[in-house]
């Protein structure tokens, strides 16, 4: 079953964020998925004109391939409610609340899902003494793709000296979290349903960080994750309600980190949601819906039927 050929879906990507390549490569993947399932397809590389654009435009449905500010934080997520063009994702609360990690944090907190300690910390103050007693993390409160982020190993003497940088480019705010070791997780929520785990193996770095996500090879998934039983539903339980307690609409993906090594804590903690996960050809998202049983050109379908203003 192909859509009706009179749905016209601009796909917005690109933009002018530090993840404008990676959102290329997301909208590309996209605008090629739904073009194969019948929809007739626009790509619309974002700028400050965007508004002008889509209103000459006039497109049906919006897909939303942005990364990084103002394609995830809320602002286009604005500009699309003004336009009243329905659009993919989350609305401008989920996906404001979702970019700001100290807020998200709180407001997941609150509603009981587990998260690290830590704080919020200007980068000159987190440059000149230790914010936590490493080993902790260091990470931009809103930025995407692990763009700035730093993990301060114990013993370190001294805090990450590029956080005094001239030409730091990720905002002057650190959220600072008591680093948890163990295995690295996510999981996507679709509409009211969480799909599968995977657990993430990084091979370039450390952590799952830029290579680990975009460079082919980087990182090594395992889906199903190896988890007991009880746990692989926890995580699936908790990615629903963190997606319900921001407000998430359409595909969210929430990162955890498991502290299951002998001797460890035990913890098992979510890291943050993403509310525009990637969509390139080593995403997670089409992984785990590839899994459920969806096709890529389903799953961008599933999308698109989704998208609604109001969000």
């Amino acid at each position: 079953m192909t859509a009706p050929v009179a749905v016209h879906v601009a796909v917005l990507m690109g933009g002018f964020s530090s993840e404008r390549e990676v959102s290329l490569r997301s909208g590309e993947a996209s605008a090629k998925a739904l073009e194969s399932v019948g929809y007739r397809v626009t790509r619309v590389d974002v700028g400050r004109d965007v508004a002008e654009v889509l209103a000459k435009l006039a497109p049906d449905v919006a897909f939303n391939a942005l990364h990084g500010r103002f394609g995830e934080d809320g602002a286009i997520q604005g500009v699309l409610e003004i336009l009243r063009i329905p659009y993919t994702h989350s609305g401008v609360l989920a996906s404001s609340l979702a970019m700001k990690k100290d807020v998200a944090k709180s407001v997941m907190a609150a509603a009981g899902v587990p998260v690290p300690r830590g704080r919020v910390v200007h980068r000159l103050e987190a440059a000149k003494a230790h914010a936590l007693p490493p080993p902790y993390v260091l990470k931009p409160v809103s930025e995407g793709s692990s763009f700035g982020v730093f993990i301060v190993k114990e013993g370190r003497s001294h805090p990450p000296q590029e956080l005094a940088a001239a030409d730091w480019r990720h905002g002057d705010f650190m959220l600072a979290e008591n680093f948890v070791d163990g295995r690295e997780l996510t999981c996507a929520v679709m509409g009211d349903r969480a799909l599968d785990v995977i657990e993430i193996l990084p091979v370039s770095e450390e952590f799952y960080g830029f290579d680990a996500k975009y460079a082919k090879g980087g990182s090594k998934h395992v889906l199903p994750a190896n988890l007991k039983q009880n746990i692989y539903q926890e995580v699936q339980q908790l990615a629903l309600e963190a997606h319900r307690a921001l407000g998430c609409r359409g595909v969210s993906r929430a990162d955890f980190r498991y502290d299951d090594r002998p001797g460890g804590t035990g913890e098992l903690v979510v890291l943050e949601v993403n509310t525009q996960p990637g969509m390139t050809e080593t995403s997670l998202v089409p992984e785990m819906a590839a899994y459920a049983g969806y096709s890529f050109g389903e799953l961008v379908r599933w999308m698109v039927e989704d998208a609604s203003c109001d969000r």
